[in-house]
């Protein structure tokens, strides 16, 4: 316990630090905080064209797919703000940059987490949190409580996804076209009804890469919509455990890469 908190620690003062690194370039930051919102934004707005067109999807009004569209923003801005510097990590194996940080007496995993602050993802999360709440359903202490907890376990599946797609650059170099193609997944599919895509890629969606759990599944519980999931009420209700367990795997697959790790000066 006394070594978790003493990681915890040395993370959170090396957090700061990375972040005051970023904040010395202000316009670089706040160009990528707006490319962010803007991006973003301009995804939800297609949404908005398209809901004005047709004015439901499977059920699900306008508002109802905003508040969904935002939780998962949300979770995936709260999954790459500490996790950006694994989008080089393959770039790193290759230079010999990596053994730099195995060198070093701090887990390897949480040096790349402070290694670089993802400024853009802000601009993310900033997006996510103005729709959750311009389009919150309404609220009692008990939703707030899950809301919370969905973030976070949806924060935690997208996360271990990313770390485990990315810990395979430790032996296969470079890893970026299925991190590519996964990332893509689950932002073209996260942030709509798991139902309009019919009962094939819905399983899927749901059991094989569990995008459903990010967002879908708990906006159900939160707009009382679960008995339209394809998932019994009580897996909905302890969807945000999945995240930990999904985590807690993904974590054991990057300690058993990172065992097969070879510099390439050896």
């Amino acid at each position: 316990m006394a070594e978790i908190l003493r990681t915890f620690r040395l993370y959170w003062r090396l957090q700061r630090a990375t972040a005051r690194g970023a904040m010395q370039y202000r316009l670089n930051a706040v160009i990528s905080v707006l490319t962010g919102v803007v991006y973003q934004g301009a995804g939800f707005a297609f949404v908005w064209v398209v809901m004005s067109t047709f004015p439901s999807m499977d059920g699900w009004t306008l508002e109802e797919i905003a508040f969904l569209y935002g939780l998962r923003l949300t979770a995936h801005a709260m999954s790459m703000m500490p996790l950006s510097a694994l989008i080089g990590l393959g770039w790193m194996v290759r230079e010999g940059e990596l053994d730099r940080v195995l060198l070093r007496p701090l887990n390897p995993l949480v040096q790349l987490m402070t290694k670089r602050m993802g400024v853009g993802q802000i601009g993310d999360l900033l997006t996510g949190v103005v729709l959750l709440v311009v389009a919150a359903p309404s609220w009692t202490p008990g939703k707030v409580a899950f809301c919370l907890l969905a973030l976070v376990g949806g924060a935690l599946v997208e996360a271990s996804v990313f770390v485990a797609m990315s810990s395979l650059s430790l032996r296969m170099m470079d890893t970026f076209a299925i991190r590519v193609f996964v990332d893509d997944v689950f932002s073209r599919f996260g942030s709509y009804p798991m139902s309009v895509f019919g009962g094939v890629a819905q399983w899927v969606l749901t059991f094989v890469l569990p995008v459903a759990f990010v967002a879908y599944i708990p906006a159900g519980v939160l707009l009382d919509k679960t008995g339209s999931l394809n998932v019994p009420p009580a897996v909905a209700y302890l969807g945000p455990l999945l995240g930990v367990a999904m985590f807690a795997v993904a974590y054991r697959i990057w300690q058993s890469q990172l065992k097969h790790y070879h510099s390439v000066g050896s």
